[in-house]
């Protein structure tokens, strides 16, 4: 965390011009620049803003002031964009470096943002003051002790908590995390009777619904990688799974109705496109569910294969030249010299196994997928 000390000297109008200044510079070069004031501190600057002109654009378009951990800890901009609550009041119980709460101040008239520590209270409010966020108040303080004595009403209360242990362990239980909000929901209930929380890419769907029966929850994932599970919890509204590719698009379903694993025969002969279902369909264990009517799946978390090409599937869409059963020693043969890409699903061997006992190399020549059905293995030489 940045020290009092250090926040003092970034406030100075020449550590700011340096900062501006070198932004387009290596960082390690800046540290040791001696013609730069401060120059560690403006070197670490210059690199976590780097960083945030794709993480956070808007905060580097500003300049603001990036502390390395919460910098870390901080959702992206466009996993904070999506998040659909609005009304008149919020309350996000987590603060942190606000990108949450930025993005809040866009749907709702006012925003009352926690942070207990107050080094990072104050740089926040700062920023917030560089993009122009005045409908945000920044407030030094735990949730516990905030919710305890407030007498306020809001529309929604957000909470993105704490998956840290005093040791640096992550934490997937939502009781476990900080501030933990099964023990806070009747102080929560007070405040106001609709809550949305962020939790982490490993949290359980299902754990979502047995603590929150009516809840609707969404799986994001961006760029192939699941970002996170959102609660919304919302008496007016009806139970709802759904994945959202962030730009890729959204699939809804009722959790108690998700269809269960294809019953077809693996017919390898008949399948021209092999899909690979974006993370957030297999987080949300609806794979099976989308792909219903596109393919055919023999496991949550293995690949969809089709005779006909899906149209705009949520997922990785590649053509298949042929399927064949695993031979090692055939492919060994087959492969030498070669160099690809290796897809796995579902099958028994890590893909630096796949590659020592079929020779092929890391590159871009071809590509193979490896997966099991039927208790069979198989291979499959993709386009």
């Amino acid at each position: 965390m940045i020290t009092p000390e250090e926040y003092q000297q970034l406030l100075c109008a020449d550590v700011q011009q340096a900062i501006r200044d070198n932004r387009h510079r290596d960082p390690a070069e800046v540290a040791l620049d001696r013609h730069i004031p401060h120059p560690r501190l403006v070197a670490t600057q210059v690199k976590y803003l780097r960083r945030a002109e794709s993480k956070l654009p808007t905060y580097a378009a500003a300049q603001c002031i990036l502390p390395s951990l919460a910098f870390e800890q901080s959702s992206s901009e466009e996993c904070a964009a999506h998040k659909t609550i609005s009304g008149g009041r919020v309350l996000d119980l987590t603060c942190g470096l606000g990108v949450d709460s930025l993005f809040l101040s866009r749907r709702f008239e006012r925003v009352v943002s926690l942070e207990r520590n107050p080094m990072l209270a104050e740089i926040t409010r700062e920023n917030f003051r560089r993009m122009g966020a005045d409908n945000i108040e920044v407030i030094n303080t735990s949730a516990e002790e905030y919710l305890s004595t407030t007498e306020e009403h809001f529309d929604w209360i957000y909470a993105d908590p704490d998956r840290r242990s005093a040791e640096g362990r992550k934490l997937v239980r939502l009781v476990d995390c900080s501030p933990s909000i099964p023990e806070l929901l009747p102080l929560i209930r007070k405040a106001g009777e609709r809550l949305c929380v962020k939790n982490s890419p490993l949290f359980d769907v299902d754990e979502a619904f047995r603590l929150f029966p009516q809840s609707q929850v969404e799986v994001i994932s961006l760029g192939g990688e699941c970002k996170e599970v959102v609660i919304y919890d919302d008496h007016r509204t009806q139970p709802l799974l759904t994945a959202t590719a962030l730009g890729k698009g959204s699939f809804s379903h009722s959790p108690l109705t998700r269809e269960l694993c294809s019953q077809a025969e693996f017919s390898p002969d008949d399948y021209r496109w092999l899909v690979i279902p974006d993370v957030a369909l297999q987080k949300a264990r609806l794979a099976f569910t989308y792909f219903a009517d596109k393919a055919e799946m023999w496991s949550e978390n293995g690949f969809a294969f089709a005779r006909q090409k899906p149209d705009a599937a949520m997922g990785r869409v590649l053509e298949i030249e042929r399927i064949e059963p695993y031979d090692p020693k055939q492919l060994k043969r087959q492969l030498k010299g070669r160099k690809g890409e290796i897809l796995k699903r579902d099958f028994p061997f890590a893909a630096e196994e796949i590659a020592k006992r079929t020779g092929l190399r890391p590159g871009n020549d071809l590509r193979l997928a490896f997966t099991k059905t039927d208790n069979r293995l198989w291979t499959i030489h993709l386009k």
